[in-house]
Order: C-alpha cells, then structure tokens, then sequence
C-alpha cells in the first residue's frame, strides 16, 4: 500500500496522511519527532532512544513533509531535522481512532474459545529444529493461551528445555520447577489424588507468574485428565450475563494468600478480572484455594460481590467451557497463567502412577521470541 498525500494541518503541527485505499490518519508532530528512528535518536543496534523528550524542542512543528510510494519524508523545526518514515510503520501505530474505553474488550491478537475448542498438538521435535514450526506454536500460545506439545524426551528436567525454546524460567520457593505426584503429607493440594478447580496457579505472588509449562513424565493412574478453561471467555459471560458482577469484581481488589513450611508468606492484592485503564481485559486471578478474607469491598455491595464471585467459579466449572486432554510421557502443555485457567480431575494414585513437573517461564521471553520469528517471516516473503 503506498501513501499519496501528506498534509500539514495547524501550522505544523499536526500532519495528515493518505494512503491509496482512501485511509487517513493524523499525526501530531511532536509525536512523529519522538518516534524517529535516525541514529541520532535511536540506537541502531537494539532501538532504544538515545535521547530524552525533554530535549525535543516544545514547540517543535513541521516545515516539510512529502509522501512519495512507501515512504514519508519531513522536516522539523526548530532542528532542521529531516527523517523518514515508512508507510508500514506508520500503518501499524495510527492512533488517530475514536477515543473509547469498552470494559471488557479484548486485545486484537486474542481469541476466546469454550470446550468446543481443540488445541492443536506440536511436535517437540520440530519445534526444536524448525523456526517456522517454533513460530507456529507459539502463535498458538499467544492467540489461546495455551499450547501443547509431544514427543518430548521423557527425562527430568526435560520441561526446562521446553522453556529454553523461547525464554526463561522464573525461579520461586518451589524451586527452578516443581514435582506434581501423590505424597502421604502434602504441603499443596496439587500433591493429592484430588481433583482440583480450574485455576490461576500462584496468584498470591506480585506479580504472578505469566506462565506455565506442565511435563508428563508418568501417567498409568486412573483419572488425572487435565483440563483448561479460557478466562476471557468466562469473564465475558459473566458480563452478558451481570454486567454489575462484571463490574464488581473489575473494580474491588480480592486478596490471596499463601503460607508454606518455613519462611514462606506470599499475599498479593488484585481485582478477580483486571481491566487496562482503555477497558481491554488484560487479566483473570482466580484460585478459591488461595483467596483470602477480601476486605476491599464496600460493605453496602460485599453480598452482590459475592453473588457475581460466585457466579463467575459456577461459569468456570460448566463442562461446556473446559477443555479435557490426557498426558502421555513426553507430553506437555502451557498455558498463559493471566487468563487461562487450568485443573484437572480426580485420579486414584492406587492403581497407577502419575507423575508431572512444572515450572514458570516468563510471557515476555515467549512474545520476544515471537517477535524476532514473525520478522523473519516478514523478510523470508518479502
């Protein structure tokens, strides 16, 4: 797509722009200044600004400015500064839209799903050797929230290798990852044969971990299925359902807690669903385990809080919006710990075994890692 015009409007201030399909959208200068990726601004080698806003002149405005195929060309003064700027770069950052703050919306690269959804199986070994096949998975993972892999190597350890794919793990009081099997005195209900609410895992850590990654490495026991459920989703029920619930627990903070052997006591304090200032859903914390007293709420509105926590955990437990999946050795999910909820059923320990290990890599080193993959996808078509 190429540009066609550039127009600068309020004495230079501001400047609008023109595509071939009719799209116009409108700059401000100051803003264009700020965001010009000329050595003298930006690092070439990792792009971060080499100078501060304040030494931007105030009244900067634009003395030129010309479209010409894909390519923006302008001057500012008083520097006298000429800079360039792509068509596709500038595409992709208009913020020349219809100012809005939807609760509730969501972001452009999420997709909400229910139990009808079937997440797609990747193979560990392609993921390792192929970078379309990586960027494939991870893509999923990103638009999901959850991913599964197979034919892993079924050794201990082998979910940190999962990890390295894209990032790194993030290390807690349950060590690099942790052991999930039957033990006679668990410190954690994990750790039993019971079955376990679909959950936010740690939401008593500030902040909680972003992701997580469970390994299979035995599964003879009877029962044991794993199971996710979309928060987004079940948010996004609530509200069509309670759009004053949705509100409450938006708007008032729940605490969770946390307290193990030794010296370890972790709280944190967060709403259930958490909004962005704009509106767009951008967390889910939700583990009744963990919650707990919530003194945040008014008094004259704790019972309607009540009434819409509760209704949000019924929504969570319908069947209809959980996905059910069995673990073999050497297979392995993650999910997005800030909105997809994850459990599992019930399993007698015995008549078999079952044995899986966790751990908690970070979201940004997976959208990083994405990132680096769709740019050279982009430069593979080109």
């Amino acid at each position: 797509m190429h540009l066609t015009d550039a127009t600068m409007l309020n004495d230079g201030k501001v400047l609008r722009v023109t595509w071939a399909d009719g799209k116009t959208a409108r700059f401000h200068a100051i803003w264009l200044r700020d965001n010009a990726a000329d050595e003298g601004t930006r690092s070439p080698v990792n792009g971060q600004k080499l100078i501060t806003l304040q030494e931007i002149p105030a009244d900067t405005v634009l003395s030129a400015a010309k479209a010409q195929d894909s390519t923006l060309t302008v001057t500012f003064q008083p520097e006298g500064k000429t800079v360039s700027f792509t068509e596709c770069w500038l595409r992709g950052h208009i913020y020349d839209v219809p100012e809005t703050a939807t609760p509730g919306r969501i972001g452009k690269t999420v997709m909400t799903w229910d139990g009808s959804f079937e997440p797609r199986l990747h193979d560990y070994r392609s993921v390792s050797t192929d970078r379309e096949a990586l960027r494939d998975w991870l893509e999923d993972i990103r638009s999901y929230g959850v991913g599964r892999l197979v034919n892993g190597p079924v050794e201990s350890g082998a979910l940190l290798k999962v990890a390295g794919l894209f990032g790194y793990v993030r290390e807690t009081n349950y060590g690099k990852f942790f052991e999930v099997r039957t033990e006679i005195n668990p410190t954690n209900l994990a750790y039993t044969g019971l079955g376990l609410q679909a959950h936010t895992d740690n939401p008593y850590r500030d902040p909680a971990p972003t992701m997580q990654i469970l390994y299979c490495l035995e599964n003879s026991a009877e029962g044991g299925e794993n199971q996710v459920v979309d928060g987004f989703r079940a948010a996004h029920r609530l509200q069509s359902e309670d759009p004053d619930g949705f509100s409450l627990l938006a708007g008032y903070c729940a605490r969770f807690e946390y307290r193990g052997a030794g010296d370890v006591c972790l709280t944190s304090r967060r709403p259930m669903i958490e909004l962005a200032p704009d509106g767009e859903l951008i967390g889910i914390r939700f583990n009744n385990r963990s919650t707990s007293a919530i003194t945040d709420v008014a008094f004259d509105r704790m019972d309607a809080y009540y009434a819409a926590y509760r209704r949000l955990g019924e929504i969570i437990d319908d069947p209809k919006m959980a996905v059910g999946f069995k673990l073999s050795p050497g297979d392995c999910f993650i999910v997005d710990n800030t909105r997809v909820l994850h459990g599992r059923s019930a399993y007698a320990a015995a008549t078999g075994s079952r044995w899986l290990q966790g751990c908690y890599p970070d979201r940004d080193g997976l959208l990083s890692t994405l990132a680096v993959l769709d740019a050279e996808a982009m430069e593979n078509a080109a």
